[in-house]
């Protein structure tokens, strides 16, 4: 063979591995990856041409995501019943765009291909039934969603309301406002639905980001329940001793620290401290406790959980580097580096409720057989294993939040819910004492008999403008979010 043709030869002998190769890279290494991808034509016609399984709400099973049958190749179209209110939980089912929400996160038991169906698989090929799809029963309570939902739109606001159990980490309400309508995403007309993708890509606001779970926020005074749990744990009494001053020099700077408005605390204890929201305070007492124990108690709390799913991804929330004095005294009130989700804050009154025990946040209380009957029921489950604080100082940090709730004025307040509470005004921005701060607010009720923590998040203090506090504009969301709860209003 001459020179030229061995070279040809060579060149094709490489041609031809390079093309095995790939065909084995495709068909073997990410043969399953392209096979579960949504947007292979062949997958969506096998899942269309299966009926898919429900998503449903705790309470009497309202469906909250159903089926229809669809006239067109695609046999099946998915419905969302009021939509944009459990948009958050749900997500959405697209042709087009895949999954989101709990629509991906129990996408397998869904659509039927999830190995506990596998013996109703088999049945159903035995005996010629049509296949169905799994179906989840939730955690939501239909009256909280409504309750919280309806309360951060009819003031327009953009935020989240996040309400669970204390003692079992179910997860009651999940809203994210503003939102946006599924349905409009499961229509069967392409042009429809990239349409409707468009508008929520570009609305203000962001519709399609879920607050609750996928941003992060300073949590302000609300992060001083963490600050005091460490200071109990570590043999601070209620009514130990602390300054009333109305400002303080950050450590080894000339910048000063001031609480709200700059006036002096009304008392001088720690309970006084937490009651009037004293941030030069609980700057000295972060200051005092030094980094790692402030961080091992965030930690207890879930406080930079990373792998934290419910089952919906969510993002950590974090202390940030606490990596100077100044740093620190600027964490203690929940300010710098600390970023939270709604989701976490609504955790920290949750697991003071809950005798000091973080339960995991959970949205799925079962999986059911396509007629109905139990595959999983699902277990609580403590979150890290280690208390974020003992029992008694629990007891005691709830005293505090009584106290507390005392203090902070707003609408919907009811004495028979017995609420204890902590609010939180947060700056941030780049200017944040000329930007409308978030105003917060996480409680929970009874307080003596808990069974629902609330977190309220309202952006930029909705239309308070700079003279909004989580009392004027959180509260009163919460407030009628554990009143839906409790079975009132």
């Amino acid at each position: 063979m001459n020179t030229p043709l061995r070279k040809v030869g060579m060149v094709m002998l490489a041609m031809l591995t390079l093309l095995l190769a790939n065909t084995t890279y495709v068909q073997v290494i990410r043969g399953d990856d392209y096979a579960s991808d949504s947007r292979n034509s062949r997958v969506l016609y096998e899942e269309y041409s299966r009926e898919r399984g429900k998503i449903v709400s705790d309470e009497a099973g309202q469906v909250l995501a159903g089926v229809e049958p669809s006239n067109d190749n695609f046999n099946f179209r998915r419905t969302y019943r009021n939509g944009p209110m459990y948009a958050p939980v749900t997500g959405y089912y697209s042709i087009m765009y895949g999954a989101g929400g709990m629509e991906n996160a129990e996408d397998a038991f869904l659509n039927g291909s999830d190995p506990r169906l596998f013996v109703r698989r088999l049945s159903d090929m035995v005996t010629g039934r049509d296949p169905r799809g799994g179906n989840v029963r939730l955690t939501i309570k239909p009256a909280v969603q409504k309750a919280a939902y309806q309360a951060m739109t009819e003031n327009g606001y953009t935020g989240s309301v996040v309400a669970m159990d204390p003692k079992t980490g179910h997860i009651l309400g999940m809203v994210s406002t503003p939102s946006y309508d599924p349905n409009r995403l499961a229509s069967h007309d392409g042009d429809k639905q990239q349409q409707a993708w468009q508008e929520y890509s570009e609305a203000d606001g962001n519709p399609m980001l879920n607050r609750a779970v996928r941003e992060t926020y300073p949590p302000g005074s609300t992060f001083k329940i963490v600050t005091t749990a460490a200071a109990l744990e570590d043999g601070m009494a209620p009514d130990a001793g602390v300054t009333s001053d109305s400002e303080v020099t950050l450590p080894h700077t000339s910048t000063q620290l001031e609480n709200y408005g700059g006036a002096t605390c009304p008392g001088n204890t720690l309970k006084d401290a937490l009651k009037y929201s004293c941030n030069t305070a609980f700057a000295e007492i972060a200051g005092d406790l030094g980094p790692e124990k402030l961080r091992a108690t965030a930690a207890n709390f879930g406080i930079g959980e990373d792998d934290m799913r419910i089952p919906l991804g969510v993002v950590p929330s974090s202390l940030g580097e606490l990596e100077s004095p100044a740093a620190l005294y600027q964490s203690g009130i929940g300010q710098r580096d600390v970023r939270l989700t709604p989701l976490q804050d609504a955790l920290l009154a949750a697991t003071v409720a809950n005798d000091g025990m973080a339960m995991k946040p959970n949205l799925v209380k079962a999986r059911l057989a396509p007629d109905l009957s139990t595959i999983e029921d699902i277990a609580p489950e403590e979150l890290t294993g280690e208390p974020a604080m003992s029992a008694e100082s629990a007891e005691a940090l709830t005293q505090m939040m009584i106290q507390s709730e005392e203090n902070t004025g707003g609408g919907g307040k009811d004495p028979e819910l017995k609420i204890a509470s902590k609010t939180g005004t947060a700056e941030h921005g780049s200017d944040p004492k000329n930007t409308p701060p978030h105003a917060w607010y996480t409680a929970f009720a009874p307080h003596d008999d808990p069974k629902i923590a609330v977190a309220v998040i309202v952006e930029s203090g909705g239309n308070r403008g700079l003279a909004a506090t989580g009392g004027t504009v959180a509260a009163e969301i919460a407030r009628a979010t554990m009143s839906a709860g409790l079975g009132g209003g």
